[in-house]
């Protein structure tokens, strides 16, 4: 069966040093690419995840050192959330104070506890107690114990003038189907998809409209198993919905293709493969700098550019 649901989210962050250090540490996701963003060598673009870097578990940054801070509007992916163990709530409640991370009171959503915090820059970020997780795959970072550490991504919230048009893409596109309505929110579930299986809708009509920076989402990637899986759903969105979709790229780690939805937040489609351990062991993901390959022959010049990680 096809695995659907999102391939990984992609946000903007300031310091690149204090982007790794919430992320590695505080949280304990594993650092598991380092290489640049393709369009600007000069800076780097920093994948965390699960011990594999499986799909559903990564989170990526640009991290720009003195970028403005966003605003999140209309248009914009409003919240990502990370799956834990039902038990583990207690323990990141705690974790977070004890780093001083802002955080809000533990709620529930969709019958589910939720705790809703912020990364240094301003990022909203949830953790999602989900009964059963415990058996999922987590990274032992050696500070987050493994029976507490995140299991992945749980799913996106975004923010729309409406949601209809948004949802109709998820849909007939990547699978999704509505599992719920609660508080204003339309909440779609990509059928049997445990990581990366839920995209929230929240109608935010007469609201700003987002403006990039410092804390915000830049896209959300959904998954395509393979190319011909992708071309399927490029065709679905020009034939049905009319919608102009970029030239696939090569990002080394899978093949992308992007779009802008109805609702004005940019999609990307990426392939399951090749994954990460296609320039690197999987026992040393994240070790080196990784370049693709048209900047190699500049290697010098750009690691004496990137800002220092540690």
């Amino acid at each position: 069966m096809q695995i659907n649901g999102i391939h990984h989210v992609t946000a903007i962050a300031g310091p690149a040093r204090r982007n790794l250090d919430f992320y590695s540490r505080v949280l304990g996701l594993r650092l598991v690419k380092k290489t640049v963003n393709f369009d600007d060598p000069t800076t780097w673009h920093l994948y965390f995840g699960d011990a594999d870097g499986a799909p559903g578990t990564i989170l990526t940054f640009f991290p720009w050192e003195h970028v403005a801070p966003g605003r999140l509007g209309v248009g914009e992916t409003q919240e990502t959330a990370f799956r834990i163990p039902a038990t583990a709530l207690d323990y990141w409640t705690q974790r977070l104070a004890a780093h001083g991370v802002v955080h809000e009171a533990p709620e529930r959503r969709f019958g589910e506890a939720v705790l809703a915090f912020r990364d240094p820059d301003g990022m909203r970020l949830a953790l999602v107690a989900v009964p059963g997780s415990d058996s999922e795959p987590a990274w032992d970072n050696g500070e987050v114990p493994v029976a507490s550490a995140i299991r992945g991504l749980h799913g996106v919230t975004l923010l729309l003038a409406e949601t209809g048009p948004t949802a109709a893409i998820l849909s007939e596109v990547f699978g999704f189907a509505e599992g719920g309505r609660e508080n204003g929110i339309v909440r779609m579930r990509a059928a049997g998809t445990v990581r990366g299986g839920i995209v929230d809708l929240r109608e935010g009509r007469g609201s700003l409209p987002a403006r990039l920076g410092g804390g915000s989402v830049h896209h959300v990637a959904f998954r395509a198993h393979d190319d011909a899986e992708q071309a399927r759903m490029v065709k679905t969105l020009s034939d049905r919905f009319g919608l102009r979709v970029t030239g696939q790229r090569d990002r080394n780690y899978f093949r992308s293709v992007y779009f802008r939805e109805p609702g004005g937040v940019l999609f990307e489609i990426a392939t399951d493969a090749p994954g990460f351990a296609a320039d690197e062991p999987a026992e040393h993901l994240g070790h080196e700098l990784k370049l693709p390959p048209q900047y190699e022959k500049r290697r010098g010049e750009i690691e004496a550019l990137l800002p220092t990680l540690a």
